[in-house]
């Protein structure tokens, strides 16, 4: 058992039409990741997830259409000597969004390139690379 203390969240692989996905950047930090946020005691990480997006991004969702991809961990990018846990949900969005609370930066990015942007290691080096093996299987 590891005593890495761990932090739990929710967060999304948000895809648009163009197969773009949005990543965020929170205020005070430089590194971009998945949108999302901690799951609160007592809370489903879907339901959680819902709740960040709305109050991050003033986007709301419907739960039902979130397509659970599995539970990925990685060093915290914004906590050193923490790992994040993060259940990560699938949704295709073609809202609008815009950064609240805390988000200070959004970015849709081809996830076929690496964008030249500090990424999260969560995103850097597992969800962008599954996106993009998800693609290629589909191709």
């Amino acid at each position: 058992m590891s005593s890495t203390p761990l932090i739990r969240i929710a967060a999304a692989l948000l895809i648009r039409a163009d197969g773009k996905t949005l990543l965020v950047r929170k205020r005070g930090t430089t590194a971009f990741m998945q949108p999302g946020g901690k799951i609160e005691a007592h809370e489903l990480p879907v339901h959680a997830l819902a709740r960040e997006l709305e109050e991050e991004l003033g986007l709301e969702i419907d739960s039902a259409q979130a397509t659970f991809l599995g539970q990925f961990s990685a060093p915290a990018a914004n906590e050193p000597g923490f790992i994040v846990q993060a259940e990560i949900f699938q949704l295709t969005i073609d809202s609008e969004v815009c950064p609240a609370a805390e988000i200070e930066e959004v970015l849709w990015v081809d996830p076929a390139t690496d964008p030249a942007v500090e990424l999260a290691p969560l995103t850097r080096d597992l969800i962008l690379p599954f996106y993009r093996s998800s693609l290629t299987a589909i191709a």
